[in-house]
């Protein structure tokens, strides 16, 4: 199922912006990012999930799966940066920085976007989409629900 709605958004300076370098853990959660999959890692055998991705369970030290995540979540906390002269963001004016929860659990640090700043409060129920960057990178970003 893909739930990441991949979207151009050329006022988010994608392209220009410092891109993840994948890794061996990291590459199955981009990879799927840019097919269309918002994932977190889920362990095998105590059940716990966790999002960054990470080589074993981080309280059990078990083998860990990859699931995809509805991409609903609600804010958990934010920042709101209004001034960030390194480039490019500098041309992004005031942006929001969040830590999401997904409905599935873990938290997600990203953007949170298509909302005015002033506007953003905890508990504020959001959906991820994704920016392509390439045919082999997109960037998840959130938004605010309007279905919920």
């Amino acid at each position: 199922m893909n739930v990441l709605q991949l979207a151009d958004a050329p006022e988010l300076h994608v392209d220009a912006r410092p891109l993840p370098a994948p890794d061996h853990t990291s590459a199955p959660f981009w990879a799927l990012a840019a097919a269309g999959s918002l994932v977190f890692q889920r362990c095998t055998a105590c059940g716990a999930a966790q999002f960054y991705p990470r080589p074993l369970c981080i309280l059990c030290a078990g083998a860990v799966e990859w699931e995809e995540a509805s991409g609903e979540g609600t804010v958990h906390t934010f920042t709101v940066v209004r001034q960030n002269l390194a480039p490019p963001f500098g041309d992004l004016g005031p942006y929001v920085v969040a830590m999401v929860e997904l409905a599935e659990g873990p938290r997600m640090l990203s953007n949170l976007t298509h909302v005015e700043p002033d506007d953003v409060r905890v508990g504020l129920p959001v959906t991820a989409y994704a920016v392509r960057v390439d045919d082999e990178l997109a960037i998840p970003f959130w938004r605010p629900s309007e279905a919920r």
